[in-house]
């Protein structure tokens, strides 16, 4: 509420989409579904909240994400339960309660909620789009996944954002990597940023994903997995890597790039926009988490999936002057006054034909009614005054082009919409 006034706003951290901006929204999700139907996905819908637990198992109990940015309430039932702070881990349970077949390809839109500092792109209540695989472990699926995202981005007219991949190994390899890794950050502990100097030991992978300069600078030495990949992990990565680059989509490769929970596995990668200033400017990413399913309580099943953050993919939008979407036009605005009856069947009439037509409400004058068709953006205008009301016709009065006006038979105009599919005169 604002301490002034008193007036409702939305919570701090969400917004509000209006038309037109709606417009791109509706725009982006019908881009995506297409899309993603091309490639054999099928949408999934699972609810805002979860039972605790698939979050806890899902993300981590030791993650920034569980113990600090989660919306976590009991109901009256006394059921510990969360908003949904990601996408992943509710496709998960629902597969593992559902047991589809495989592989499983599902996409899904949503809203998610994390208690963070509010940041351009960045809200409270967020909403992503994003698709997942089950079932799979076959490289050419993560080429798939990768591609899909590639494809979208660039529907949305962007230009300016790269791509990078990673292997993250598997439990064969990525073991001995970390023991590694931790004697390495051990050496050089008091260099690493406060958060990290604590914790180093608990998570290494971690470190190497900081954003923050000490542990980027204590790192620059580290050794990194991709060269302690073991022969199947490797040629999974070199599959992939082959794939994209016959797709024809560029790869910079990121050592940094990875996940800090063991559930994932090989591929992780990641969008990110050269258009959006300061180092958090990714747009999308993902990876393969073939231990994930088990962890919910399902048989052994490789996963892989991506997530794409809808307000911040607009945002890199906006800053390469793309996607700019036009909210549609009406057809036509239909000018009534003689009472609004022929006005209201007119334009049902009309629209049960797929057209998109307006009117005035509340018995306003010919001229104000001619302003509210200006501004609609309508090319025409169908006028019924007494004459034609008398005579069962409508004037159909062009507003963007100099053209003389006709009059004709309501059962004319709408003869035409069925042989045209738009007014035609």
């Amino acid at each position: 509420m604002s301490e002034e006034h008193g007036t409702p706003r939305a919570p701090t951290g969400t917004h509000d989409v209006l038309p037109p901006e709606s417009a791109r929204w509706e725009a982006f999700l019908a881009g995506f579904a297409s899309l993603a139907g091309r490639y054999g996905f099928g949408m999934v819908h699972t609810p805002m909240f979860e039972d605790i637990r698939v979050f806890h198992r899902g993300i981590g109990e030791t993650s920034e994400v569980v113990g600090k940015e989660m919306y976590e309430f009991t109901d009256r039932g006394g059921r510990h339960l969360a908003l949904r702070p990601e996408g992943t881990a509710s496709i998960v349970r629902a597969f593992v309660q559902h047991r589809p077949p495989t592989p499983w390809r599902a996409w899904y839109a949503t809203p998610s909620f994390r208690y963070e500092r509010p940041q351009a792109g960045r809200f409270r209540q967020h909403h992503q789009v994003g698709v997942e695989v089950l079932g799979s472990d076959d490289p050419d699926v993560d080429v798939e996944v990768i591609v899909l995202a590639q494809r979208f981005f660039e529907s949305l007219g962007l230009n300016r954002f790269t791509l990078s991949v990673n292997s993250m190994g598997d439990p064969a390899c990525r073991p001995a990597y970390v023991e590694s890794l931790r004697g390495f950050l051990e050496g050089c502990a008091s260099d690493l940023c406060a958060e990290h100097q604590e914790r180093y030991a608990e998570n290494p992978l971690r470190v190497l994903d900081c954003k923050k300069e000490a542990c980027r600078s204590a790192t620059e030495g580290a050794p990194m997995l991709i060269g302690a990949l073991c022969e199947e992990c490797r040629s999974h990565h070199d599959r992939v890597l082959e794939g994209l680059a016959l797709a024809g989509v560029e790869v910079h490769a990121n050592d940094r790039l990875v996940r800090g929970f063991d559930y994932y596995t090989r591929t992780t990668f990641e969008f990110s926009s050269e258009a959006l200033e300061g180092a958090h400017n990714a747009i999308g990413g993902g990876g393969r988490y073939d231990g994930l399913v088990e962890l919910l309580g399902g048989p052994p099943t490789p996963g892989i999936g991506f997530g794409i953050g809808i307000e911040r993919a607009l945002l890199a939008c906006d800053a390469e002057g793309s996607f700019d979407v036009t909210p549609p036009t009406p057809a036509a605005f239909v000018v009534d006054v003689t009472g609004g009856e022929a006005a209201r069947d007119l334009v049902f009439r009309l629209r049960e034909k797929g057209l998109f037509v307006e009117r005035a409400y509340g018995g306003r004058s010919m001229k104000s009614q001619f302003k509210a068709a200006d501004r609609s953006g309508a090319p025409v205008a169908l006028l019924i005054g007494n004459d034609e009301l008398a005579s069962g016709s409508v004037t159909i009065r062009a507003l963007r082009e100099a053209r003389e006006q006709v009059t004709q038979t309501v059962e004319a105009l709408l003869d035409g919409v069925d042989k045209t599919g738009a007014i035609s005169w």
